[in-house]
Protein backbone atom coordinates (compact mmCIF):
# COMPACT_ATOMS: atom_id res chain seq x y z
CA UNK A 1 0.00 0.00 0.00
CA UNK A 2 0.98 3.98 -0.42
CA UNK A 3 2.84 5.81 2.38
CA UNK A 4 0.11 7.94 3.56
CA UNK A 5 -2.10 4.53 4.24
CA UNK A 6 0.59 3.29 6.10
CA UNK A 7 0.77 6.31 8.38
CA UNK A 8 -2.60 6.36 8.97
CA UNK A 9 -3.14 2.30 10.08
CA UNK A 10 0.29 3.32 12.80
CA UNK A 11 -1.26 6.08 13.96
CA UNK A 12 -4.91 4.39 14.45
CA UNK A 13 -3.30 1.61 15.90
CA UNK A 14 -1.45 3.59 19.04
CA UNK A 15 -5.43 4.60 20.03
CA UNK A 16 -5.44 0.75 20.71
CA UNK A 17 -2.38 0.44 23.31
CA UNK A 18 -1.91 2.50 26.68
CA UNK A 19 -0.59 5.94 25.64
CA UNK A 20 3.63 6.37 26.12
CA UNK A 21 5.37 8.54 25.27
CA UNK A 22 7.31 7.77 22.25
CA UNK A 23 4.51 5.03 21.72
CA UNK A 24 2.80 7.08 18.54
CA UNK A 25 6.45 8.04 16.74
CA UNK A 26 7.00 4.21 17.36
CA UNK A 27 4.21 2.85 15.77
CA UNK A 28 4.10 5.30 12.53
CA UNK A 29 7.93 3.90 12.13
CA UNK A 30 7.09 0.33 12.60
CA UNK A 31 4.54 0.57 10.21
CA UNK A 32 6.39 1.86 7.47
CA UNK A 33 9.81 0.92 8.49
CA UNK A 34 9.80 -2.47 5.81
CA UNK A 35 9.40 0.18 2.82
CA UNK A 36 13.11 1.40 4.04
CA UNK A 37 14.15 -1.00 1.15
CA UNK A 38 13.36 1.63 -1.11
CA UNK A 39 16.59 2.57 -0.93
CA UNK A 40 17.23 0.08 -3.33
CA UNK A 41 16.62 2.39 -5.94
CA UNK A 42 20.02 4.34 -5.70
CA UNK A 43 21.25 0.94 -7.48
CA UNK A 44 18.96 1.13 -10.13
CA UNK A 45 15.12 0.71 -11.13
CA UNK A 46 15.59 -3.16 -11.87
CA UNK A 47 17.54 -3.69 -8.27
CA UNK A 48 14.55 -1.88 -6.49
CA UNK A 49 12.08 -4.23 -8.46
CA UNK A 50 14.12 -7.20 -7.39
CA UNK A 51 14.79 -6.43 -3.67
CA UNK A 52 11.35 -4.38 -2.74
CA UNK A 53 8.92 -6.40 -0.56
CA UNK A 54 11.50 -8.66 -0.44
CA UNK A 55 13.68 -9.47 2.96
CA UNK A 56 12.33 -6.36 4.99
CA UNK A 57 8.61 -7.67 4.18
CA UNK A 58 9.19 -11.02 5.79
CA UNK A 59 8.75 -12.58 9.48
CA UNK A 60 11.86 -12.56 9.69
CA UNK A 61 12.77 -8.65 9.99
CA UNK A 62 9.57 -8.30 11.77
CA UNK A 63 10.83 -10.36 14.31
CA UNK A 64 14.43 -8.81 14.63
CA UNK A 65 12.79 -5.07 14.24
CA UNK A 66 10.07 -5.44 16.77
CA UNK A 67 12.82 -6.91 19.17
CA UNK A 68 15.41 -4.11 18.00
CA UNK A 69 12.67 -1.74 18.65
CA UNK A 70 12.25 -2.55 22.19
CA UNK A 71 15.61 -2.66 22.91
CA UNK A 72 16.60 1.05 21.59
CA UNK A 73 13.14 2.41 23.10
CA UNK A 74 13.70 0.57 26.50
CA UNK A 75 17.71 2.37 26.47
CA UNK A 76 15.95 5.57 25.73
CA UNK A 77 13.00 5.39 28.47
CA UNK A 78 14.92 2.77 31.19
CA UNK A 79 11.87 0.40 30.76
CA UNK A 80 8.81 -0.57 28.36
CA UNK A 81 10.77 -3.23 26.59
CA UNK A 82 7.96 -5.49 26.25
CA UNK A 83 5.26 -2.53 25.26
CA UNK A 84 7.92 -1.57 22.50
CA UNK A 85 8.21 -5.04 21.20
CA UNK A 86 4.74 -5.13 20.93
CA UNK A 87 3.55 -2.29 19.52
CA UNK A 88 6.43 -2.39 17.18
CA UNK A 89 5.37 -5.80 16.18
CA UNK A 90 1.86 -4.68 15.70
CA UNK A 91 2.63 -1.45 13.74
CA UNK A 92 5.22 -3.76 11.10
CA UNK A 93 2.82 -6.57 10.59
CA UNK A 94 0.13 -4.43 9.78
CA UNK A 95 1.95 -3.46 6.96
CA UNK A 96 2.81 -6.92 6.12
CA UNK A 97 -0.63 -7.64 5.82
CA UNK A 98 -1.99 -4.87 3.82
CA UNK A 99 0.78 -5.82 1.40
CA UNK A 100 -0.28 -9.18 0.95
CA UNK A 101 -3.59 -8.14 0.55
CA UNK A 102 -2.83 -6.09 -2.91
CA UNK A 103 -1.39 -7.41 -6.00
CA UNK A 104 2.40 -6.88 -5.79
CA UNK A 105 4.12 -10.06 -4.53
CA UNK A 106 5.38 -9.42 -1.41
CA UNK A 107 7.77 -12.53 -0.03
CA UNK A 108 6.33 -12.94 3.15
CA UNK A 109 7.71 -15.85 4.71
CA UNK A 110 11.87 -15.20 4.45
CA UNK A 111 14.19 -15.44 5.44
CA UNK A 112 12.79 -18.98 5.74
CA UNK A 113 11.19 -19.51 1.90
CA UNK A 114 11.66 -17.12 -0.94
CA UNK A 115 8.51 -17.60 -2.84
CA UNK A 116 6.46 -14.60 -3.87
CA UNK A 117 2.58 -13.99 -2.39
CA UNK A 118 -0.29 -11.82 -3.12
CA UNK A 119 -3.99 -12.17 -2.00
CA UNK A 120 -4.80 -9.67 -5.30
CA UNK A 121 -7.60 -8.52 -3.66
CA UNK A 122 -6.78 -4.93 -3.25
CA UNK A 123 -4.76 -2.47 -6.04
CA UNK A 124 -1.60 -0.84 -4.56
CA UNK A 125 -3.56 2.60 -3.72
CA UNK A 126 -7.23 1.56 -2.25
CA UNK A 127 -8.80 5.39 -1.83
CA UNK A 128 -11.47 3.13 0.30
CA UNK A 129 -9.28 2.09 2.99
CA UNK A 130 -7.53 4.98 3.04
CA UNK A 131 -10.26 6.93 3.46
CA UNK A 132 -11.97 4.99 6.27
CA UNK A 133 -8.34 5.02 8.63
CA UNK A 134 -8.54 8.87 7.89
CA UNK A 135 -12.03 9.55 9.32
CA UNK A 136 -11.11 6.96 12.10
CA UNK A 137 -7.75 8.98 13.25
CA UNK A 138 -9.94 12.22 13.02
CA UNK A 139 -12.96 10.91 15.06
CA UNK A 140 -10.59 9.72 17.84
CA UNK A 141 -9.45 12.69 18.00
CA UNK A 142 -12.53 14.48 18.76
CA UNK A 143 -13.61 11.61 21.00
CA UNK A 144 -10.67 10.60 22.85
CA UNK A 145 -13.05 9.01 25.68
CA UNK A 146 -13.88 6.51 22.54
CA UNK A 147 -10.53 6.07 20.99
CA UNK A 148 -10.34 2.50 21.38
CA UNK A 149 -13.89 1.49 20.13
CA UNK A 150 -13.66 4.26 17.19
CA UNK A 151 -10.31 2.37 16.18
CA UNK A 152 -11.40 -0.95 16.66
CA UNK A 153 -14.49 -0.70 14.77
CA UNK A 154 -12.20 0.90 11.79
CA UNK A 155 -10.33 -2.08 11.61
CA UNK A 156 -13.56 -4.26 11.36
CA UNK A 157 -15.43 -2.12 8.54
CA UNK A 158 -11.60 -2.63 6.75
CA UNK A 159 -12.11 -6.39 7.67
CA UNK A 160 -15.66 -6.40 5.87
CA UNK A 161 -14.68 -4.76 2.67
CA UNK A 162 -11.43 -6.77 2.03
CA UNK A 163 -13.52 -10.11 2.87
CA UNK A 164 -16.05 -8.10 0.60
CA UNK A 165 -13.74 -8.01 -1.98
CA UNK A 166 -12.32 -11.80 -1.18
CA UNK A 167 -16.22 -13.25 -2.28
CA UNK A 168 -16.30 -10.78 -5.39
CA UNK A 169 -13.15 -12.30 -6.39
CA UNK A 170 -14.25 -15.42 -6.32
CA UNK A 171 -17.69 -14.78 -8.06
CA UNK A 172 -15.65 -13.48 -10.62
CA UNK A 173 -13.46 -16.29 -11.27
CA UNK A 174 -16.50 -18.77 -11.27
CA UNK A 175 -18.30 -16.50 -14.31
CA UNK A 176 -14.81 -16.76 -15.97
CA UNK A 177 -14.58 -20.44 -15.41
CA UNK A 178 -18.15 -20.71 -17.18
CA UNK A 179 -17.02 -18.65 -20.41
CA UNK A 180 -13.60 -19.57 -20.91
CA UNK A 181 -12.19 -23.18 -20.51
CA UNK A 182 -8.06 -23.11 -20.05
CA UNK A 183 -5.90 -24.65 -17.46
CA UNK A 184 -5.25 -21.57 -14.50
CA UNK A 185 -6.99 -18.91 -14.15
CA UNK A 186 -5.75 -15.87 -11.74
CA UNK A 187 -7.70 -12.65 -11.37
CA UNK A 188 -6.21 -9.14 -9.88
CA UNK A 189 -8.06 -5.95 -8.77
CA UNK A 190 -8.46 -3.50 -11.26
CA UNK A 191 -8.29 0.44 -10.00
CA UNK A 192 -11.23 1.80 -7.62
CA UNK A 193 -13.39 -1.56 -9.34
CA UNK A 194 -15.38 -3.63 -7.56
CA UNK A 195 -17.12 -6.41 -10.19
CA UNK A 196 -14.47 -5.82 -12.79
CA UNK A 197 -11.11 -7.57 -12.64
CA UNK A 198 -8.17 -8.47 -14.48
CA UNK A 199 -7.47 -11.85 -15.43
CA UNK A 200 -4.60 -13.73 -17.08
CA UNK A 201 -5.26 -17.56 -17.81
CA UNK A 202 -2.51 -20.14 -19.22
CA UNK A 203 -3.24 -23.30 -20.96
CA UNK A 204 0.20 -24.94 -21.57
CA UNK A 205 2.13 -21.69 -23.61
CA UNK A 206 -1.03 -19.58 -24.77
CA UNK A 207 -1.86 -16.89 -22.20
CA UNK A 208 -5.01 -14.78 -22.51
CA UNK A 209 -5.73 -11.29 -20.94
CA UNK A 210 -9.13 -9.44 -20.35
CA UNK A 211 -11.92 -8.38 -18.01
CA UNK A 212 -14.63 -9.95 -16.57
CA UNK A 213 -17.48 -7.39 -15.36
CA UNK A 214 -20.11 -9.22 -12.86
CA UNK A 215 -22.23 -6.05 -13.67
CA UNK A 216 -22.37 -6.49 -17.12
CA UNK A 217 -21.61 -10.29 -16.90
CA UNK A 218 -19.45 -10.38 -19.52
CA UNK A 219 -15.71 -11.90 -20.54
CA UNK A 220 -13.59 -9.46 -23.13
CA UNK A 221 -10.57 -10.88 -23.81
CA UNK A 222 -8.47 -8.02 -24.69
CA UNK A 223 -4.96 -10.27 -26.01
CA UNK A 224 -3.62 -13.15 -26.70
CA UNK A 225 -0.20 -14.43 -26.70
CA UNK A 226 2.00 -17.41 -27.40
CA UNK A 227 5.06 -17.73 -25.43
CA UNK A 228 8.37 -18.81 -27.38
CA UNK A 229 11.85 -18.69 -26.27
CA UNK A 230 13.05 -20.24 -29.75
CA UNK A 231 14.81 -16.28 -30.58
CA UNK A 232 18.44 -16.70 -29.28
CA UNK A 233 17.76 -13.26 -28.21
CA UNK A 234 15.34 -13.91 -26.01
CA UNK A 235 17.49 -16.99 -24.16
CA UNK A 236 20.59 -13.64 -24.45
CA UNK A 237 18.55 -11.28 -22.99
CA UNK A 238 17.67 -13.66 -19.75
CA UNK A 239 21.35 -13.46 -18.62
CA UNK A 240 21.55 -10.03 -18.53
CA UNK A 241 20.77 -7.94 -15.30
CA UNK A 242 17.97 -6.01 -15.62
CA UNK A 243 15.95 -8.51 -17.50
CA UNK A 244 17.03 -11.22 -14.32
CA UNK A 245 15.83 -9.11 -12.23
CA UNK A 246 12.83 -8.40 -13.83
CA UNK A 247 12.15 -12.28 -14.06
CA UNK A 248 12.43 -12.17 -10.30
CA UNK A 249 9.76 -10.34 -9.73
CA UNK A 250 7.46 -10.95 -12.42
CA UNK A 251 4.65 -13.70 -12.06
CA UNK A 252 3.58 -13.80 -15.70
CA UNK A 253 6.37 -12.52 -17.34
CA UNK A 254 6.07 -12.78 -21.14
CA UNK A 255 8.63 -12.26 -24.28
CA UNK A 256 8.42 -10.64 -27.77
CA UNK A 257 10.80 -9.58 -30.11
CA UNK A 258 10.95 -7.12 -33.11
CA UNK A 259 13.74 -6.19 -35.86
CA UNK A 260 13.75 -2.77 -36.47
CA UNK A 261 16.96 -2.19 -39.14
CA UNK A 262 19.75 -3.40 -37.70
CA UNK A 263 18.67 -3.92 -34.40
CA UNK A 264 16.65 -6.64 -32.76
CA UNK A 265 14.78 -5.66 -29.63
CA UNK A 266 13.36 -7.84 -27.28
CA UNK A 267 10.60 -6.85 -24.39
CA UNK A 268 9.31 -8.46 -21.95
CA UNK A 269 6.06 -7.28 -19.94
CA UNK A 270 4.66 -8.42 -16.64
CA UNK A 271 0.41 -9.54 -18.29
CA UNK A 272 -1.05 -9.04 -14.73
CA UNK A 273 -0.47 -5.38 -15.08
CA UNK A 274 -0.89 -4.85 -18.43
CA UNK A 275 -4.38 -2.98 -18.51
CA UNK A 276 -1.92 -0.07 -17.57
CA UNK A 277 -2.18 2.17 -20.58
CA UNK A 278 1.41 2.54 -22.49
CA UNK A 279 4.26 0.25 -21.58
CA UNK A 280 4.30 -0.25 -17.56
CA UNK A 281 6.04 -3.15 -16.25
CA UNK A 282 8.79 -3.84 -18.73
CA UNK A 283 12.26 -5.21 -19.55
CA UNK A 284 13.96 -4.07 -22.79
CA UNK A 285 16.77 -4.74 -24.16
CA UNK A 286 18.56 -3.38 -27.82
CA UNK A 287 20.81 -5.88 -29.38
CA UNK A 288 23.15 -4.75 -32.41
CA UNK A 289 23.91 -6.06 -35.88
CA UNK A 290 26.62 -8.48 -34.38
CA UNK A 291 23.76 -9.59 -31.95
CA UNK A 292 25.04 -7.84 -28.67
CA UNK A 293 22.96 -5.87 -25.86
CA UNK A 294 23.85 -2.33 -26.89
CA UNK A 295 20.96 -1.32 -24.18
CA UNK A 296 18.83 -2.36 -21.81
CA UNK A 297 16.37 -0.57 -19.58
CA UNK A 298 13.24 -1.39 -17.11
CA UNK A 299 10.01 0.83 -16.89
CA UNK A 300 7.58 0.58 -14.08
Amino acid sequence: MDPVTHILTGTLLSKCFPKRKGSLATLVFAANAPDLDYITYLWGADVFLRYHRGITHGIGCLVLFSLLMGFLMHGIFRKGFIYFSVISFAGYGSHLILDLFNRYPVRIFSPLDWSKYSLDLLFVIDPYITGALLVGVILTMKKDNMKRLIAVATMVLISLYVTGRFYLKGFAEDFLRTRMDEYHYHLFPLPNDFLRWWFVTDSGKVYKVGTVDLFTRRVSVNDKFIYSEKAPEIKESKQLRVVKNFLYFSRFPMPGIKREGDETIVTWRELSFSFLPGEQFIARVKFDKMGRAAQEYIKF
